[in-house]
């Protein structure tokens, strides 16, 4: 009975999780899209007055609400992941010992099998956990094709979460002259880049900088 409820629970979370992520993609979309102002974009133009080519209190709201989505998403995730590790357990104690004279081992093992397999497909995100603020001419970043503003979804194993800085940072360093798939957002787009980190005449061996959202 623990078990099932348990499922239950984690199967809504995961539909609650599934439905943030969609509404968090639209308003990336809106908000990156062309002469979008992006996800933290100035709201002012040079002169230090309101851009007239966009709805500001829109804006505002929407970046209001991505806020509090990605709140509530961390939130659930790690709610989600408890519950998996506990149904995980529960499993583990619940594994019909193998027969010793080979009988049935394969009913068993598939009953294992079907056991601790995902109770369903994670969804695939697209949120960037960080945007490039800065980047230099001639930088390995430039020349591999990256751009000012392209918001980041994942850095070859670094997506979102803790220490996202420093991650970024080992992440490039342990992979020096060799690419690392990137998946970022451009102007609302979702696309797939490959970066490679190595010395040039600048400071570091990507030449941009990374601004975690």
């Amino acid at each position: 009975m623990v078990a099932t409820n348990l499922k239950a629970e984690t199967i809504s979370l995961m539909d609650m999780r599934a439905s943030m992520e969609t509404e968090m993609n639209a308003i990336i979309e809106s908000l990156c899209g062309p002469g979008g102002p992006g996800i933290s974009g100035n709201l002012v133009d040079s002169e230090g007055f309101p851009r007239v080519d966009i709805d500001i209190p829109a804006v505002r709201s929407q970046r209001r609400r991505l806020s509090e989505l990605r709140n509530d998403h961390k939130v659930i995730t790690e709610k989600i992941d408890k519950n998996l590790q506990v149904l995980h357990s529960l499993r583990l104690d619940k594994v019909t010992p193998l027969p010793l004279d080979g009988s049935d081992i394969s009913a068993s093992v598939s009953e294992t099998i079907s056991q601790d397999s995902p109770m369903r497909e994670e969804p695939i995100t697209r949120i960037p956990f960080a945007i490039i603020d800065e980047i230099a001419d001639d930088s390995p970043a430039a020349e591999d094709g990256l751009q000012l503003s392209d918001e980041i979804v994942k850095f070859g194993n670094v997506e979102m979460g803790d220490n996202l800085q420093s991650r970024l940072m080992a992440e490039a360093q342990s992979n020096q002259g060799n690419p690392v798939p990137l998946v970022i957002v451009r102007q609302g787009s979702v696309m797939n880049l490959t970066v490679t980190p190595r010395p040039w005449h600048g400071r570091g061996i990507l030449g941009c900088h990374f601004r975690i959202l």
